[in-house]
């Protein structure tokens, strides 16, 4: 075995080309797998390496030997100051077995459990106070750092690695929750160099592209795509719908623990209700192979695992848009079928988007953008769209007036006069 697929220096040569395929992933935007590699093997940064093939054959080998989830980036996120930031699943493990690796980290952890965060927001703080740890010169526990070392970190992220000023207000944020709420200390003005504001305008496809989008697509793909479309939906929103979600009677979609963990209420485009009926059909025939298999029930956030633990089995708590294969459960339990994956309609958006010749840059998030343009230029109230939208203020909605083809209400240009 060693022997056949290489060990010491083979390996070694093929550092190059394994690091060449996790740069070309995270510019395609995919996530490594083996249906990924061979897309790369065609493309012009595989012919430049030649152990690539030899080098693949081999990562893909380990890795299913030590059962390693492929569906995730398996490049180590660098935090950008020589140090490899701490990585977190997408998925939040067991509270009790996630307690951090240091004291300042389980002070952290403490700290974001006790108001309720969300598990992405304290993945986030965990990262940034990472940063901030290996940013400190000369090395000493984070504890004792003072307002000067945090306005150094800040500075540094606007002067020498060109952050965005929402980037940098990110860090800020993490770093002050860290320090006045965890620690319970207070570290006063923070003198730092504020990166300069950009204004980012959104990118909205005109109508005619959504439907040469929509072309380009076919079966699960153009349903989730329009369902985006159509109900104004975020992309992890789409994918953590479950059946029960769905209200095709009322043309309703409830969106529950959105954004900021908040509940609402969308519209389903009467348009997708055959269709979406047509699609639960499908998805009995796998659910019912699944029961018969003793295949387990799909993931349930913690609480209410403890609270139905067979909720996972029944009907109305599947996704709506399952995986075909069954994964992993990262938090160390059986195997278990999960929704589709972001990298996964992510990559099918985009090439849909250079197969219908759009030269604009398509991400599955531009269907939001164009949901609330369309509306508005359509007359719609505002304050419904951003009801619909969940946003929590106005002024977050008001970005897409600037993007309208006709903006204002009743304006006309002097040339049309």
């Amino acid at each position: 075995m060693q022997a056949e697929f290489g060990v010491g220096r083979e390996v070694e040569a093929w550092g190059g080309a394994l690091m060449s395929f996790f740069r070309w992933c995270k510019s395609q935007r995919c996530p490594a797998s083996v249906a990924v590699a061979l897309k790369f093997f065609e493309s012009p940064v595989a012919r430049s390496e030649p152990d690539a093939r030899d080098a693949l054959r081999w990562f893909f080998i380990r890795a299913k030997a030590q059962r390693v989830p492929l569906n995730v980036d398996p490049s180590p996120r660098s935090s950008g100051l020589g140090e490899v930031a701490p990585k977190h699943n997408s998925v939040a493990p067991l509270a009790a077995r996630d307690l951090g690796q240091s004291p300042w980290e389980a002070t952290l952890i403490r700290a974001c459990r006790e108001r309720g965060f969300l598990w992405r927001t304290e993945t986030t703080y965990r990262e940034w106070v990472g940063r901030f740890a290996a940013f400190l010169t000369p090395p000493r526990v984070v504890e004792v750092a003072d307002s000067s070392d945090v306005g150094g970190f800040l500075s540094y992220l606007a002067v020498e690695r060109r952050c965005s000023s929402s980037t940098q207000k990110q860090a800020l944020n993490a770093l002050v929750f860290f320090f006045k709420e965890a620690l319970k200390r207070e570290i006063g003005e923070i003198p730092f160099k504020r990166a300069r504001v950009h204004k980012k305008m959104p990118i909205v496809l005109t109508r005619d592209e959504c439907g040469k989008l929509f072309s380009t697509l076919e079966g699960t793909s153009r349903l989730m795509a329009e369902l985006m479309y159509g109900s104004g939906l975020r992309l992890l929103e789409l994918l953590r719908l479950r059946i029960h979600h769905v209200d095709p009677d009322r043309c309703q979609i409830t969106v529950y623990a959105g954004k900021g963990g908040k509940h609402r209420i969308t519209v389903l485009p009467s348009l997708l209700v055959p269709v979406l009926r047509a699609h639960l059909e499908r998805l009995r025939p796998l659910y019912t192979s699944d029961r018969a298999g003793g295949v387990a029930g799909v993931w349930l956030p913690e609480g209410l695992a403890r609270k139905w633990p067979h909720a996972g089995s029944e009907w109305g708590w599947q996704w709506l848009f399952p995986s075909r294969e069954l994964m992993n459960d990262p938090q160390g339990g059986p195997r278990r079928r999960h929704h589709v994956l972001e990298g996964a309609f992510q990559c099918r958006i985009k090439q849909a988007a250079i197969d219908a010749g759009i030269d604009k840059r398509v991400t599955p998030h531009v269907l939001r953008h164009c949901f609330a343009t369309h509306l508005l230029e359509a007359g719609t109230d505002i304050r419904t769209v951003q009801d619909l939208l969940g946003h929590d203020n106005v002024q977050t909605t008001q970005i897409y007036t600037h993007v309208m083809i006709k903006p204002g209400i009743g304006v006309r240009s002097p040339l049309d006069r």
